[in-house]
């Protein structure tokens, strides 16, 4: 099959993907959209939102679309790296064995990734740089396709430990979580206090999207195209020579090169999804928000007054 061939092919199974998880998830395309694109970049993803907006159901729903296999991991002050990773245990025959954890899976929900202490967020973070874990000296490697979305809740920061920003830094997206719209929330209630449930089919294979993953990474991008991205993120560096004035004034941090590598790479998955063989610069701006939101480092100036991160991510365009 030719790449132009797979790429069509490809759009359509997405948009039959998004069809089968509205069934379940009601509204909240956007955030879909960007998990989706987010898988299929090979990135992982860090969703902010307040509780009770069904990202667990969310994440299961996909999964299940998906044809992968899910777990969730509830993070709390007490949870250990073993907790997640697995053990070794001394089995009847007196041998170790090694039991593995939660962490071995296709998609793992990370619920309140910031209610854990720093020991067990680095665990984490190994095995989504990697892929691959080390327990007592042996080293095993995860199932692919491999995925993290990592939740946190922006409203107790009571008991937490925020996310330094290195690790930050290796979720591809952000991705903003806001509460329904009266009708989709009407709609919400309806469909989940009968006693009617849908059932989710799942679409793809775990190789299919690792096919899809490869494809998405052959896709040619015009160098004007990469000159904009990285330029865009050069824009974010207060000390460069390139630095907007509104980043001058508000920013403390810039973002890094993995930026820029991100916004290629989700570009290239925003083009495909959209039916087209090659990103343009619309296709870069449409995923900058979610990009450098978490990788710009506002001052307290900036908080003062009030400007948010998608001001100064739009003064970049």
């Amino acid at each position: 099959m030719s790449d132009v061939v797979a790429i069509e092919q490809f759009v359509k199974q997405y948009k039959d993907l998004k069809t089968e998880i509205a069934k379940v998830i009601i509204g909240q395309d956007d955030v879909v959209n960007q998990i989706l694109i987010s898988i299929f970049s090979g990135g992982h993803s860090l969703l902010i939102g307040v509780p009770g907006l069904a990202k667990t159901l969310m994440v299961n729903t996909i999964a299940q679309a998906l044809g992968l296999d899910f777990k969730r991991i509830q993070f709390t002050p007490d949870l250990m790296p073993s907790d997640i990773l697995g053990s070794e245990i001394l089995d009847e025959d007196r041998h170790f064995k090694f039991i593995k954890g939660p962490i071995f899976s296709n998609i793992i929900l990370a619920d309140e990734i910031n209610r854990t202490p720093p020991k067990t967020q680095a665990a984490l973070l190994e095995a989504m740089q990697e892929r691959a874990v080390t327990v007592a000296g042996h080293h095993y490697k995860l199932s692919l396709p491999y995925f993290v979305l990592a939740t946190q809740n922006p409203i107790e920061q009571e008991g937490t430990y925020p996310l330094p920003e290195a690790q930050l830094d290796r979720f591809m997206f952000a991705i903003n979580l806001d509460y329904p719209s009266f009708k989709e929330e009407v709609e919400v209630v309806k469909a989940t206090t009968s006693d009617t449930q849908a059932k989710v089919n799942a679409l793809f294979s775990a190789q299919q999207i690792i096919d899809f993953q490869h494809l998405i990474r052959r896709i040619p991008v015009a160098d004007n195209v990469i000159e904009y991205a990285v330029s865009m993120v050069s824009k974010t560096r207060p000390n460069g020579n390139v630095a907007a004035d509104l980043v001058k004034t508000y920013i403390d941090w810039g973002a890094g090169p993995r930026a820029s590598q991100n916004l290629i790479l989700a570009a290239k998955t925003h083009a495909a999804v959209n039916g087209k063989f090659s990103p343009d610069i619309e296709n870069v701006q449409a995923v900058a928000n979610s990009i450098l939101r978490h990788r710009i480092i506002k001052n307290y100036k900036a908080e003062a007054e009030g400007i948010s991160e998608e001001e100064i991510i739009k003064s970049l365009f």
